[in-house]
């Protein structure tokens, strides 16, 4: 481990590590997606059970998961859990839930118009379209802070009340061709686009997604009273972990019994419990490796990232798919075609060569001590 790695994973001492290691994979594997390598990997002519792995990096179609599904999850989950973290910490310091409201009301604010923003720089032009993740995390963020000082069984209650109010809304509000719960373009959520932006996604997203998912950002408040409460590391390892396989099972019950069936696309409600379930398993392992385990030698390659999360996001988001993707590919493609590097070759060659500029970008931020926050 050179002098800079030691840096990075002794500045993160007083934190929990974990956290900082699933944003930062999270962000990576957005960036990876950015820069088109799993688009070039699928090209290529690979294997039926290395094509079958690939397809995993993608949204399932329509009904059914895939482990791409559960990424916005995990992000709603992690934003959750650094918030009550950070709660936590402040009140310990004396800083009361109006004073840190203030902070998180107007952080939610800037979260919406960088949501919105991001769709109106892709299009060239103003638009009104609320599918980004941000715009949904900015509502998810303020509901979960609304309750941060409740119980576990009243924040678990209205998690289950915005999961039935869910059912409730996709099953009875009926309108005219827009009458079938979970068909694509046909439901509840894609009626409720056209009447807040007159329009529809074409690969079926809906910006109501934001009620149900907001159980995701309110399981990682409760995530978080887990991580610091005064239990063993024993105990919050199984509690997260008992709690991430009852929601996981939950879910895949609702869509085997054909209750409800795992659309991601709309969120519905077998989707957020077998997505949340996955989460908690997937926090639960990272957590013991990473902090009690302490396996976190090459931690510092996801730290870096995670530590900068808005900013790679909001690159990756906007410069970099309009113009460094190119440029990377400009040098990496002007090389490789040189010495008749097969094309499909190429395009991964410069998806990875894109990922790591990007990567180095956060390094490179991190080690000069710049970090983007809202």
């Amino acid at each position: 481990m050179t002098s800079s790695e030691k840096n990075i994973t002794g500045s993160t001492a007083n934190r929990l590590l974990s956290l900082d290691v699933m944003r930062g994979g999270i962000m990576i594997l957005l960036a990876a997606e950015s820069c088109r390598l799993y688009d070039a990997l699928f090209d290529l002519s690979l294997p039926a059970f290395w094509h079958s792995l690939i397809r995993q990096f993608f949204h399932h179609p329509w009904h059914g998961l895939h482990a791409w599904d559960l990424v916005q999850p995990a992000f709603m989950t992690i934003a959750g859990t650094a918030m009550y973290l950070s709660y936590y910490y402040r009140a310990r310091k004396g800083e009361t839930w109006e004073q840190h409201f203030k902070h998180i009301a107007i952080r939610c604010f800037k979260l919406f118009l960088c949501g919105t923003g991001l769709y109106c720089i892709q299009a060239g032009r103003m638009v009104w379209e609320l599918w980004n993740v941000l715009t949904q995390l900015s509502f998810t963020t303020l509901l979960a802070y609304l309750i941060i000082r409740r119980s576990y069984f009243f924040q678990i209650t209205v998690t289950v009340i915005l999961l039935m109010l869910t059912e409730v809304l996709y099953r009875t509000v009926l309108m005219p061709g827009f009458d079938q719960p979970f068909v694509e373009h046909h439901n509840f959520g894609a009626w409720m686009d056209m009447v807040l932006m007159g329009k529809l996604n074409p690969d079926g997203w809906v910006a109501i997604n934001c009620i149900p998912t907001a159980a995701h950002t309110i399981w990682g408040v409760l995530a978080g009273k887990i991580l610091v409460s005064k239990y063993s590391q024993k105990q919050k390892v199984v509690t997260l972990l008992l709690t991430g396989i009852l929601g996981l099972t939950i879910g895949l019950v609702l869509d085997a019994a054909a209750i409800t069936p795992v659309i991601k696309r709309i969120s519905t409600s077998s989707f957020v419990l077998a997505s949340g379930g996955w989460v908690f398993v997937i926090l639960a392992l990272v957590y013991w490796l990473a902090d009690i385990r302490q396996y976190n030698s090459k931690a510092w390659i996801a730290v870096v990232v995670g530590m900068n999360a808005l900013f790679i996001y909001l690159f990756f988001e906007t410069v970099g798919g309009q113009w460094f993707n190119g440029a990377v590919g400009v040098f990496t493609n002007g090389v490789m075609g040189w010495v008749q590097v097969p094309e499909k070759i190429q395009s991964v060659i410069t998806a990875l060569a894109t990922l790591v500029a990007e990567w180095y970008l956060c390094w490179w931020l991190y080690k000069h001590q710049v970090f983007f926050k809202l």
